[in-house]
């Protein structure tokens, strides 16, 4: 069984057992759940939400904090001897999915 979720505005298709790195999420203890479920597939079939499905459920555990890759931005406006570089690493958790329910 899987399922597609939808958090921090990226889309991501899960099944049990799965690690990924998601935008930082609100959670407070070890385990939540992702309640944004697009769309769930399996040996019953495929149920498509409108937009969500109703009472689909995918929990997580959380396993670790990491950083993402290091993104650098390089400005520049040629004959005014302006450039700039910066850098940016985002904040990312990685979960491991648990466990996929439905209604």
């Amino acid at each position: 069984m899987y399922a597609v979720i939808e958090t921090g505005g990226k889309q991501y298709r899960v099944e049990p057992g799965d690690v990924l790195d998601v935008e930082l999420l609100s959670a407070d203890g070890e385990s939540f759940e992702f309640e944004r479920v697009l769309m769930v597939g399996g040996d019953s079939g495929l149920q498509v939400g409108k937009p969500l499905v109703e009472g689909a459920r995918v929990t997580a555990s959380l396993v670790s904090e990491v950083r993402g890759p290091k993104i650098r931005v390089f400005k520049k406006k040629r004959r005014k001897q302006y450039r700039r570089t910066i850098g940016h690493r985002q904040d990312l958790q990685r979960v491991r999915i648990g466990e996929i329910r439905l209604p």
